[in-house]
């Protein structure tokens, strides 16, 4: 299978298990910057030695153009000062202040670079970061060009990064792996809606990945990476760092605002509409502050309740889709059927309204956040549309969840073939082009009709016949209503034990 996680370059298990011993006594979190921190470095740097060359070899420059700031931004590279470049701080590895020198490289960047002002991590001098192995790793990543081609080297970089930052979220597990949405998943996502031409948002980017597989999905399809405008907004401060230097890496041009912020409570792009709306929400949210905001004009379907923020997430989706836009997106399972807090009447509201195209119910163990189930939901305004006139009457509900590969003990990946099933399956049913076919236990194009039948529940599993067990199907509230009660008859049942094991001590002459 491949691992569509990682770079598969050969040696990045290898570069991993280096970079890995400069951790010491580091928290993970604070470590992942300190690598990636040096990564872009690296990348920025070949960046502008590779335009320094052509500048300096093109007999139309003019005279002292390669030291010419104005030249490199023109050429969408950054301004790299000769202290921050890399040949620089290779030549200073080894030294015991290397730590400091770095700090001053990533400040020199910054002040030339105003895009990346508070960007870059600015901590390679503190004590308990081993200065030794610091060097090292400097070492190991001057070589990563791999021969003469700069645009290889830039590739191999990015792919590095990537590789790292799902590494990461693997060791972090669900403490911190809220940053980063697992690359098969977001693979799904963007072969499925198919990004080409238009506005591209995600209002809780994380790490940037979404936007990275739609540069590449474009890329791939021979289209221009310039028809796509990527919009996106952080919550998490040291996140939204990662996701400018994940674009930048990739020379994504991005609106991510001027620092990080909510977007239910300062939604950046509040006049937005978007072509195309790919997230993975921290659905399930209990503290979305969804008290404050029950007149919000983005709940045009219902309030949503405020001990959940998964309705909220989806009607801000909506709120923000352009008249023929469409979005992907994660959610959690008991979205499906929740009828508590009125949330049933806002997802009957959705289905009436022709909104809900296509639901994906998905294996477990996918998340590095948890390890049940979770499921994709395809919302589209274009369900109208002339060329697909008569898609408003059904949604498509695929069951995805005996799919997938172990690639560890706790984590599972789909396959490409299993990701091309499910996007085939797809675009056969939204394009009508007579090659989609139910498929008993895995897909059913279900009529708007029977799932009123089933009070508007949105579970696939009701609908394609399969005898697989949902993990999460049973609505929250009535969940733990039903397991309180049991514990509340368990801790009954404790007290009379606990008074007839008294009791019987006593008739033997002991007190308790």
């Amino acid at each position: 299978m491949a691992k569509t996680t990682s770079a598969n370059l050969g040696f990045e298990q290898k570069l991993w298990a280096v970079a890995d011993k400069l951790r010491g006594h580091m928290d993970s979190s604070e470590y992942k910057h300190v690598v990636l921190g040096l990564i872009f470095l690296k990348y920025i740097s070949d960046s502008f030695e590779e335009a320094y060359q052509l500048i300096k070899n093109d007999e139309d420059a003019y005279d002292g153009e390669w030291e010419d700031k104005d030249a490199y931004n023109a050429r969408n590279v950054f301004w790299v000062p000769e202290i921050a470049r890399f040949e620089y701080l290779k030549q200073n590895a080894k030294k015991p202040e290397i730590g400091k020198i770095v700090d001053d490289a990533m400040i020199a960047i910054e002040k030339e670079n105003p895009t990346l002002k508070g960007v870059l991590p600015k901590r390679y001098a503190r004590p308990d970061l081993n200065k030794q192995r610091l060097g090292e790793i400097i070492d190991i990543f001057s070589s990563l060009g791999l021969g003469d081609e700069q645009s290889k080297s830039k590739d191999i970089l990015g792919r590095v990064y990537e590789y790292f930052i799902g590494k990461f979220a693997s060791v972090e597990g669900k403490g911190g792996g809220e940053f980063y949405t697992p690359a098969s998943v977001v693979k799904l996502l963007v072969s499925m809606i198919e990004p080409y031409k238009g506005r591209v948002y995600d209002p809780c980017c994380g790490s940037g990945g979404m936007f990275v597989q739609s540069e590449r999905f474009v890329k791939e399809h021979g289209g221009n990476i310039g028809d796509i405008s990527v919009y996106g907004q952080e919550s998490n401060p040291t996140t939204w760092k990662l996701a400018k230097m994940n674009l930048a890496i990739r020379g994504i041009e991005s609106n991510l605002g001027e620092s990080e912020a909510d977007s239910f409570h300062n939604d950046l792009h509040r006049d937005l509409k978007a072509d195309y709306i790919l997230a993975n929400p921290p659905f399930n949210s209990s503290d979305w502050g969804g008290e404050h905001l029950r007149d919000d004009v983005r709940w045009k379907y219902g309030i949503p309740p405020a001990r959940s923020a998964n309705y909220a997430w989806i009607q801000h989706f909506i709120h923000h889709l352009s008249p023929t836009g469409i979005a992907g997106f994660v959610m959690a399972n008991g979205a499906l059927s929740s009828n508590t807090s009125g949330e049933g009447e806002i997802r009957q509201r959705l289905v009436k309204a022709g909104l809900v195209d296509c639901i994906v119910a998905l294996p477990d163990k996918l998340f590095y956040t948890v390890q049940i189930s979770a499921t994709l939901w395809f919302v589209s305004r274009d369900r109208y549309n002339h060329k697909f006139r008569d898609r408003h009457t059904e949604i498509l509900f695929i069951d995805a969840r005996k799919m997938g590969a172990m690639t560890d003990r706790r984590h599972r990946e789909l396959t490409e073939d299993e990701l091309k099933q499910i996007t085939d399956t797809y675009h056969n049913w939204r394009n009508k082009n007579g090659k989609y076919e139910d498929v008993k236990g895995f897909c059913k194009a279900t009529k708007i009709e029977e799932v009123e039948k089933h009070g508007y529940v949105l579970t696939p599993g009701r609908y394609v016949g399969t005898d697989f067990v949902m993990e999460d199907d049973e609505e929250f509230e009535a969940k733990m209503q039903r397991l309180t009660d049991e514990l509340a008859q368990q801790f009954k049942e404790s007290k009379k034990l606990e008074s007839k094991i008294k009791e019987n001590l006593r008739k033997v002459g002991f007190e308790i």
